[in-house]
């Protein structure tokens, strides 16, 4: 019991990761509470393993990311079939898609949107102000390649945004 209290607290506190995760690899908002409830269950099984050899939110963002880059490549072989019960979560959720929001961050959302999988990831992990050797250790790519990769990836974002 003691191990689910502090499961759930550590996941309160990390929460708004896990949305963003969420934001970047879906389209909707019941496809972000999907996302969400299945990268939870995802950390509460592998919990157990975590031995604090990184800090808890780097170890949360390599199993949501992962969670989120399978997930999204199962749903491409697939037939998409939809439930229309609603699951009650346990943690409270504190952002979600909002009608009101800027016209230029949805754009900028949409464009990293466009990215591939690990693009996604590592721009992600660098607007969070993560190092590159974060990123690196979380992606599990090298540091220089997380560098050139970001590079790339603002060059992208660029040319998407100001055609």
């Amino acid at each position: 019991m003691a191990n689910q209290n502090e499961f759930v607290t550590l996941i309160e506190k990390h929460q708004n990761l896990i949305h963003k995760i969420c934001r970047l690899y879906t389209k909707s908002d019941a496809e972000h509470k999907d996302l969400f409830q299945e990268i939870t269950i995802q950390l509460w099984k592998a919990y157990p393993k975590f031995r604090g050899d990184s800090k808890f939110s780097t170890w949360m963002y390599r199993v949501g990311i992962n969670t989120a880059i399978t997930l999204y490549r199962k749903s491409k072989r697939r037939i998409q079939s939809f439930s229309f019960e609603e699951i009650a979560y346990k943690v409270p959720q504190s952002e979600s898609y909002d009608d009101t929001e800027d016209q230029q961050l949805k754009s900028i959302y949409n464009a990293v949107k466009s990215l591939n999988d690990i693009d996604k990831a590592v721009i992600f992990l660098y607007l969070e102000d993560k190092s590159y050797k974060e990123i690196s250790d979380t992606i599990g790519i090298t540091e220089v390649n997380a560098r050139v990769k970001m590079n790339r990836i603002k060059n992208k974002l660029k040319k998407q945004l100001n055609p």
